[in-house]
């Protein structure tokens, strides 16, 4: 099982970004996914989830800025981050039964 995340950069507030998780060693369309981010010396934060049926849940801080989504012919997840802010800084990670190394966000003017 292998997940690993790409997309994270620096970039000012307001800014937009595309983070990938791309999945092998296990049938990704059979798995719900997650995307969990941690800011420095904070605990993880749940962000979004999309399960197998596509159905997309999101915490409230990201709601309306942040899309969730997959394509199990590509066996990635996605996430959408518009209109970005300070405190979307943070290590992201995406999850399942196991989390990938995480890709670094840095909001900052």
């Amino acid at each position: 099982v292998r997940l690993v995340e790409s997309g994270g950069d620096m970039v000012q507030p307001g800014g937009s970004l595309r983070l990938s998780c791309a999945a092998s060693g296990f049938p990704f369309s059979s798995y719900d996914m997650s995307w969990v981010r941690q800011a420095p010396g904070k605990g993880p934060e749940w962000v979004s989830a999309v399960n197998t049926g596509g159905e997309v849940a999101y915490d409230d801080s990201v709601k309306g800025r942040f899309t969730i989504s997959r394509d199990n012919a590509k066996n990635t997840l996605y996430l959408q981050m518009n209109n970005l802010k300070p405190e979307d800084t943070a290590l992201y990670y995406c999850a399942s039964t196991t989390r990938g190394p995480g890709t670094q966000v840095t909001v900052s003017s």
